[in-house]
């Protein structure tokens, strides 16, 4: 390649976009070869271990070859995309499956105009460039259309209108495309209800019908408690509608992405810490009570407020009483690390299986804050978009297994913690209260904790405080 052509045309690889990543899965383009992009653009969507996360391309121009087709595991540093920064000027001879021209709506981009070649920031560069070599993508649809399609799909999602652009495939963001996959749903045969004629969640889960309708109360129970699923993984749902339509006695679901990284960091942690679990079961009337009255409250207006933002904020309490459980323990140098500060985990059921993003600095949160924070961790995990940043960094997990009936469990450590508290289903039970038998709100909690790092006294007494703040939560106010 001379000179002249390296320069016109741009690599851009595959970077880290976690902490030592190695590698990701392209999961979606959202261009095709001729297509116009700029620099910022999302160009593509990819799976790492960690979480979804959508690629910007650092460079304007017209795309020349995408490198990898969609479901391909890359290595970190590996040229994904080649990208024409000089458009209109005499071309090389093309590769084996050259693009086609961009559409001749889009203006062409004018030599002198093109950019200067700015390096990516991205994490992740300078890592050897993969000698791995794939041909050009064949495309099943002319290029025109595959622009048109791009430039629908890039407009909404900058949120702009896409109304009266020319819709060649039905519009529909990355996680809802996912979901779609997993069910096993034809995006092409759903009805949109979205705006500007985009498919919702709630589109995919209809068109799925009772085939799915387990899949549906799981997403239900996340909205409406902000809490987790610690069973069914990614291809569940999609599972039960394949065996459904082709009668099939056996399906298997490749294990990568999320759901490998879940998988090896749980049997990494149940076979390295010694784990113990102690159980109480409790009266949370008044903290029931207290969820009600908050409701009503106008500082929280707007805010989520449910009784797992009461049960965080009683753990947390427990843990400014007992702060030697929020610590974790170093192999490396033995040595135990106590934690000035508290990233509380909740774990969060998403279509691509269970992940663990963490409220940074929740012990320094009003209730307000700490409202506003779970709120969007929820939201930001149920539309797939939880970055990897947030996932890292955890101290102490709550997971709620209460939302399915589940009494209460015996859950596993998130890697690098050293407690995990589980939360069961509070219901409507016979109760001694006052020297009378009574209907009481009741609910059990179970502490699992790192017995290398917590000995059964500190987590007992974490537990007795979490639980005697939710059976009477005016120690919020005299423990604080």
């Amino acid at each position: 390649m001379t000179t002249e052509t390296a320069a016109r045309y741009r690599e851009f690889k595959l970077p880290d976009v976690g902490e030592g990543l190695t590698e990701a899965e392209i999961l979606k383009w959202y261009v095709q070869p001729g297509d116009t992009v700029t620099d910022g653009q999302v160009v593509c969507e990819i799976e790492t271990a960690k979480a979804a996360v959508e690629l910007p391309i650092p460079y304007d121009g017209v795309v020349h070859e995408l490198r990898f087709d969609e479901g391909v595991t890359v290595d970190v540093g590996t040229p994904i995309i080649t990208v024409d920064v000089a458009p209109g000027t005499a071309a090389p001879e093309a590769p084996a499956a050259a693009p086609a021209p961009a559409p001749a709506t889009e203006p062409e981009q004018d030599e002198a105009e093109a950019p200067s070649g700015r390096q990516p920031v991205l994490v992740g560069y300078g890592v050897a460039e993969s000698s791995t070599k794939r041909r050009a993508r064949k495309t099943d649809a002319p290029a025109p259309e595959k622009a048109a399609y791009s430039a629908a799909v890039q407009a909404e999602l900058n949120g702009a209108s896409a109304a009266g652009q020319e819709r060649t495939k039905p519009l529909a963001k990355p996680p809802v495309r996912k979901l779609a996959k997993d069910l096993g749903i034809d995006l092409a045969a759903v009805t949109p209800s979205g705006a500007n004629g985009v498919i919702t969640r709630e589109d995919v889960h209809a068109a799925a019908g009772a085939a799915v309708e387990p899949a549906v109360s799981r997403e239900t129970a996340l909205d409406d408690a902000d809490v987790s699923r610690g069973t069914a993984g990614p291809g569940t749902a999609a599972a039960t509608v394949v065996s459904a339509e082709a009668g099939q006695r056996e399906v298997r679901t490749p294990i990568k992405g999320v759901r490998k990284a879940t998988a090896a960091a749980m049997v990494n942690s149940a076979f390295t810490a010694p784990h113990v679990t102690e159980f109480i079961t409790l009266d949370v009337t008044r903290t029931m009570k207290l969820v009600a009255e908050l409701k009503q409250d106008p500082d929280l207006a707007g805010l989520r407020v449910n009784p797992l933002l009461l049960i965080a904020k009683a753990l947390l309490v427990a843990i400014r009483r007992n702060p030697a459980v929020n610590a974790a323990w170093d192999e490396a140098n033995q040595e135990i690390v106590q934690k000035g500060y508290v990233n509380l985990g909740i774990a969060a059921a998403t279509p691509r299986g269970l992940i663990v993003p963490n409220i940074k600095d929740a012990h320094a949160k009003t209730l307000p804050e700490l409202a506003s924070a779970l709120g969007d961790l929820v939201a930001t995990a149920r539309e797939g978009k939880t970055s990897p940043a947030a996932m890292q960094g955890g101290t102490v997990t709550i997971t709620n297994v209460g939302v399915f009936g589940v009494d209460t469990g015996t859950p596993i450590l998130n890697p690098g913690e050293s407690a995990i508290l589980a939360v069961g289903a509070i219901k409507l039970q016979p109760w001694v209260h006052k020297g009378k038998v009574k209907a009481r709100q009741v609910t059990t909690l179970a502490l699992s904790f790192d017995h290398r790092v917590v000995d059964g006294e500190l987590g007992s007494k974490v537990l007795a405080d979490t639980a005697a703040v939710l059976e009477n939560p005016k120690r919020l106010i005299t423990w604080a």
